[in-house]
């Protein structure tokens, strides 16, 4: 897969803290990528230096094949954590005016933004002052503001914030569209769940620097612990499920609707999926077979914990 940005070295220190550390990696075209760690990881400083806000003592950021420079940012949206709006300006004056700063025309700035204006949801808001909106909704202008220029680099720092569940819905399909027209997304944010439904990688930050990287579907797996939860239909052989050797029984309960849930536990390294479901398939009918995949918010406290 092609990459679109590279980050090489990029080392970052301010009087009295290292922010980075030697960060080095790759983002693939088209991808939505997750930067991930506690506050004060360096997440923030990372995401400024790309945004040409702040520069590196050491490393370069590359942009395809050629070091990123200040003219490429046209190219880029960005969402920033913090607030930056003028309160006093019409919102309709305000997205056009950051659009005009990207390159459309007042036209095209106008098309654009009415367009997202109804998708979003906000048309009502359209000659309302900033400082007449909630935080939620402030947000939600930033966010259109961030992708007026159908930038091929979008980058997110936090976007959730202030949001209530439709609003987030809402972004989160926008993020989604946005990919399938072929932008990358850069996004930060300290909602898990949201991790592992929208980002294909992820990069972790610890104390400056990388403690993990993958895609999201194989750091899954590499920290899996083996666990499993069987759905039978009654009646079980309890004797013969509860004499293998191959793995132990963790947690049992009855449904509701009387089924059997059984969560097992392997600790054989050479018996395979294969292996259980077979044996499984001789104590009864099974209605459900899952593997027990940790999250990614356990992923995440299991590694910064034992850093």
């Amino acid at each position: 897969m092609k990459t679109i940005l590279s980050i090489k070295n990029i080392s970052k220190s301010y009087i009295n803290k290292i922010a980075l550390q030697d960060v080095t990696f790759d983002i693939p075209e088209g991808c939505i990528f997750g930067l991930l760690g506690p506050n004060g990881a360096g997440k923030t400083t990372l995401i400024r230096i790309i945004n040409q806000i702040l520069i590196p003592d050491k490393g370069e950021i590359f942009f395809y094949d050629k070091k990123l420079s200040l003219n490429d940012l046209i190219y880029f949206g960005y969402l920033p954590e913090e607030r930056g709006l003028y309160k006093k300006m019409k919102v309709c004056d305000q997205v056009i005016f950051f659009a005009q700063l990207k390159g459309l025309s007042k036209n095209e700035a106008t098309e654009k933004a009415l367009l997202l204006f109804e998708r979003l949801n906000m048309k009502q808001l359209w000659n309302k002052k900033i400082e007449e909106l909630s935080k939620g909704m402030q947000q939600k202008i930033q966010f259109i503001i961030s992708i007026i220029n159908n930038p091929k680099v979008l980058i997110l720092d936090e976007p959730f914030t202030g949001l209530d569940p439709i609003n987030i819905m809402l972004f989160k399909n926008e993020i989604k569209e946005l990919q399938k027209n072929g932008t990358t997304i850069l996004i930060s944010t300290h909602i898990m769940p949201s991790v592992e439904e929208l980002c294909d990688r992820i990069v972790l930050l610890n104390n400056s620097r990388i403690v993990l990287e993958g895609e999201v579907y194989y750091l899954k797996k590499k920290f899996k612990k083996n666990l499993y939860e069987i759905e039978f239909e009654p009646p079980v052989n309890n004797i013969l499920i509860a004499h293998n050797i191959n793995y132990q029984i963790i947690e049992t309960f009855v449904t509701s609707y009387g089924t059997i849930i059984y969560k097992l536990k392997v600790n054989n390294e050479n018996y395979s999926t294969k292996d259980l479901l077979q044996d499984l398939i001789k104590t009864g009918k099974i209605i459900k077979f899952n593997e027990i995949l940790p999250t990614m918010e356990e992923i995440f406290v299991n590694v910064i914990k034992n850093q």
